[in-house]
């Protein structure tokens, strides 16, 4: 039998569902997920394998019309992987009001095979799923749409089989046992963000970067060292919290996380530094990864 391989990127509006979708897909955590729109920066790749094919997931940052140098960097990367896909999965929230042009844009400029997914209709009924239905249908008339939850993992077989079946025929892109082209220094770091999304309010997350500075293997022991870079001293001192109590929170979550990730025990140490203004310094964000 022939082996089939290639390129599958998950797209569409921040908080549409997109980063649970690829977990589910993939069968590990990859991406972070929160409440809080806009959580993924960075293109993330997950592979799966199995003996006659290899599909390469990419997970991209929302949509959205940027408004800084850091976020006009974002909609590069989904660009970029609009370029390489083979086949395209628009992920849409079943309450979304239409307000898609955007990424409709990028989608009608792509030659990939098409899938449309409803998701969260868990939180709808099938009047609603229907509608939806017809609306895409009208508006994109895309190869298939499918009503998800990728919450509850609803449906997720049925994008899995359409995937397969419109795979081209090509040998493996990677080697048959990687999972991510993404180092574990590039997790890490995301458990740290992941923390500071759900732990803190308003602006800070947005505000605020992680570097891991060192990762250092031992027989018993990583030893792991971040610096969480924010724009103010305001901000300086809602990461760190009184006492350093909220510093420490996050500390205490990403490390058991890391420890999970790494099947190892983890020493983590955080410092907070202030960079002005870095989502809108090329510099910064060369530096960050996410000017290539």
């Amino acid at each position: 039998m022939s082996h089939k391989a290639g390129f599958v990127s998950i797209i569409g509006k921040p908080n549409a569902g997109k980063s649970t979708l690829m977990n589910a897909l993939v069968g590990e955590k990859m991406a972070i997920i929160t409440p809080k729109a806009q959580t993924t920066r960075h293109r993330i790749i997950g592979i799966v394998n199995e003996e006659d094919y290899q599909i390469v997931f990419s997970d991209t940052p929302g949509i959205i019309k940027p408004n800084y140098k850091l976020q006009e960097t974002m909609m590069h990367a989904v660009d970029d992987t609009l370029e390489d896909s083979d086949i395209l999965v628009f992920v849409t929230d079943i309450n979304e009001k239409h307000d898609e042009q955007d990424v409709l844009e990028k989608i009608k400029k792509s030659k990939a095979h098409l899938m449309i997914l409803i998701n969260k209709i868990d939180e709808s009924n099938q009047d609603q799923v229907e509608e939806k239905i017809s609306y895409w249908k009208e508006k994109l008339n895309p190869d298939a749409i499918i009503g998800i939850s990728a919450l509850h993992q609803y449906n997720v077989d049925k994008v899995m089989q359409y995937i397969v079946e419109k795979l081209p025929v090509h040998p493996p892109y990677y080697e048959k046992d990687e999972l991510t082209t993404r180092s574990e220094r590039f997790f890490v770091s995301e458990m740290i963000r992941e923390k500071i999304f759900k732990l803190y309010k308003k602006e800070i997350p947005y505000s605020t970067e992680v570097i891991v500075t060192s990762f250092k293997e031992s027989k018993d022991i990583i030893r792991i060292s971040a610096e969480i870079v924010v724009e103010r001293d305001s901000q300086k001192n809602i990461i760190i919290g009184p006492a350093g109590s909220m510093l420490k929170r996050v500390g205490t979550y990403a490390r058991q996380d890391m420890e999970e990730f790494l099947q190892k025990k983890v020493f983590l140490e955080m410092f907070v530094k202030v960079i002005p203004d870095w989502r809108n310094r090329e510099n910064y964000l060369k530096s960050f990864g996410y000017s290539e």
